[in-house]
């Protein structure tokens, strides 16, 4: 095999911009990206109010991450524990997620999404003034 042949390994490192990870492997990335990094310990923690796991549950699929190249350990300064931190922005997957979201379950219609959105929950004052700073900023770049 030469050096420019693609790897053809089990486990290749993948961008997840492009693998939509399984919901709860998705969690526990949004949980790291979140929290920058945790233990294993710390991420159930985190999660137990809302995808109660066990610790043995949560150690399969932070491996199953870093085999996948979307978390990285490293040894913690005390004890046994490895602290693992997500390897890429979130910003890619939130995109995507929300692409197919927007296509799958609105036939495409962004402002369906958004509307919808904000109908389940009204955005308060700061976020309306936020919203409006986004509108402004995406008008001046679009040029209309």
């Amino acid at each position: 095999m030469s050096g420019s042949e693609p790897s053809t390994s089990r486990n290749p490192r993948m961008d997840p911009a492009e693998h939509r990870p399984p919901d709860a492997e998705l969690e526990i990335l949004a949980c790291l990206w979140q929290n920058g990094q945790a233990t294993a310990r710390q991420v159930r923690e985190i999660m137990s109010g809302y995808r109660p796991m066990s610790h043995g549950a949560i150690v399969t699929l932070l491996k199953r991450l870093e085999d996948k190249g979307m978390v990285a350990k490293e040894k913690g300064s005390v004890g046994k524990a490895f602290v693992y931190r997500a390897t890429s922005s979130p910003r890619p997957t939130y995109r995507r997620i929300l692409r197919d979201l927007t296509q799958r379950i609105f036939g495409g219609d962004r402002m369906e999404m958004v509307s919808t959105f904000f109908d389940a929950k009204p955005p308060t004052p700061k976020e309306l003034d936020e919203l409006q700073d986004l509108l402004d900023k995406m008008r001046k770049e679009t040029g209309t």
